[in-house]
């Protein structure tokens, strides 16, 4: 292995569908008692591993962000915030107050229990939306739904937390967050899920902070101490969430159509995938076709079209270096580069990689075990990051506002697509980037709905992608930088 400074592994990945890197650039990594600690940085195409020391570990629960540069902001593990430096936030620590916190000092457990998010119309502030577990005598569920605000400019730039551990809304709920969006492209919907129900909760944040919580019953089995990875499409059109049902003790893919202006969940579809065994991640792939969910020893795929069902991977019984540090599955993270890579539910020094997550069937290319962290050990957790790039929803009735409060100017970028029309989903772009500024690279169809995106770096200058399968017709491409963008007809012909 060669090493160069504290970078261990750079592999470079080439995939057909990514989005942009820069918020969710950053995946922390290492349980510590002891051992080394690390991280992963990722770009639109590749991602490189890093060995350094940090004060904070990670059990199930992390929360990391970045700003839109891809600078490391802050993250948190439950317990605590870190800001940039890696050391405690002012006013960071105390996060979760109760009894649990107390018991995993070095880390909530908790799948997907954190979500930082870009505090709407506030470039200068972030919100960290949270909650813990209590025992109730029988097993575990979250009681609350907190939420900590960070001022990133105090501190010489480091941040400090400003207000902390306020209370969104009260109930017994299952474990995981999720957010996605709003129509409009500035406020957001947080997703939480009540406990022995199938009653879940939207919490609607606006600048003026939370305007409003709202229940909705669906008709799905109900939710019994889940613990699951609720999760948007990147489209912000279809949201997943994994639910083991007590009664027939069976577990489900719930799969719903999601409003982005309403934030009504619709279309509900309950698809089976497992008998007597729970179900722990759960991804979608870039293009939002494709679902992966996961147990412990098997990976399903579905198809969102079709509703077909493929087993794409079967834990292979690797354990190092024995018993019983296995790697078996447990979480997923669909990452900037368009793969998606599982941890296990022990620690280890290894992760699974997917390399074609867009891809039907076992050609998603499941690699077990193939990412080795040299002494780093993880445990379950990976970063809860929502798109952040996704913009408002053009035509719609919540259309009303300004792309993030910002009025986008005409540019030239010496912008140029071809060959055009395009023939076979080849497609090849010319621009040049305002100096040291990335851009992001759009398709919108007829509806305005975006159908294909990308994160230009500044260090380029020409791009070809394989398009995902279009329909034949007239599509609108757009660059953005900053403030300025260009925009260009494009014609899409099947051969």
């Amino acid at each position: 292995m060669i090493y160069k400074k504290n970078i261990l592994i750079i592999l470079l990945l080439f995939p057909t569908f990514a989005f942009p890197q820069g918020f969710n650039k950053v995946w922390m990594l290492g349980t510590g008692g002891g051992f080394p600690t690390g991280k992963i940085e990722y770009t639109s195409n590749s991602y490189a591993l890093f060995k350094q020391p940090y004060k904070m570990k990670y059990k199930g629960t992390q929360a990391t962000i970045c700003d839109a540069n891809g600078n490391f902001l802050m993250s948190s593990n439950g317990v605590w915030i870190a800001n940039s430096n890696n050391d405690t936030m002012v006013n960071g620590s105390g996060l979760n107050p109760g009894d649990n916190v107390n018991s995993f000092p070095n880390g909530l457990v908790d799948d997907y229990a954190n979500i930082i998010l870009p505090f709407p119309g506030d470039s200068n502030k972030y919100i960290l939306f949270h909650h813990t577990d209590y025992y109730d005598g029988f097993s575990y569920s979250a009681r609350e739904v907190f939420y900590t605000i960070i001022d990133i400019t105090l501190d010489s730039g480091r941040g400090a937390v400003i207000s902390k551990n306020d209370t969104a809304f009260s109930d017994t709920l299952n474990w995981g967050l999720a957010a996605c969006k709003h129509a409009n492209g500035r406020d957001w919907w947080i997703i939480a899920s009540k406990h022995n129900s199938s009653i879940y909760y939207k919490i609607l944040l606006t600048p003026n902070g939370i305007e409003s919580v709202s229940s909705q019953q669906m008709n799905v089995p109900v939710a019994w101490y889940n613990s699951s990875q609720p999760t948007f499409s990147k489209d912000g059109e279809k949201f997943i969430n994994t639910v083991y049902d007590s009664i027939t003790h069976n577990s489900y893919l719930i799969l719903f159509d999601f409003d982005r202006c309403s934030g009504l969940f619709l279309n509900s579809t309950n698809i089976q995938l497992t008998v007597n065994d729970f179900l722990f991640g759960a991804s979608f792939s870039s293009n939002g076709q494709y679902i992966y969910a996961c147990t412990s020893n098997i990976i399903y795929q579905v198809n969102s079209l079709t509703l077909n069902i493929d087993t794409v991977a079967i834990y292979d019984g690797f354990c190092f270096p024995n018993n019983p540090w296995c790697t078996t599955f447990w979480d997923m993270y669909l990452a900037a580069n368009g793969k998606i890579y599982i941890t296990s539910g022990s620690a280890v020094m290894f992760i699974h990689e997917m390399n074609y997550p867009d891809s039907a069937d076992t050609a998603c290319d499941v690699q077990q075990h193939s990412i080795f962290l040299d002494s780093i050990w993880n445990l379950r957790a990976v970063p809860n990051h929502p798109n952040y790039y996704l913009g408002r929803l053009q035509g719609s009735p919540c259309d009303t506002l300004q792309w993030a409060g910002i009025n986008e100017r005409e540019h030239d970028f010496r912008f140029r697509v071809y060959p055009n029309p395009v023939i076979n989903n080849v497609l090849n772009i010319g621009y040049l980037l305002p100096q040291n500024k990335p851009g992001v690279f759009m398709i919108y169809d007829v509806t305005g709905k975006v159908v294909f995106r990308y994160g230009l770096p500044q260090w380029s200058n020409e791009q070809s992608f394989k398009l995902p399968s279009l329909s034949n017709g007239i599509y609108n491409c757009v660059i953005t930088s900053g403030i300025q963008r260009v925009s260009k007809k494009l014609a899409m012909i099947k051969e």
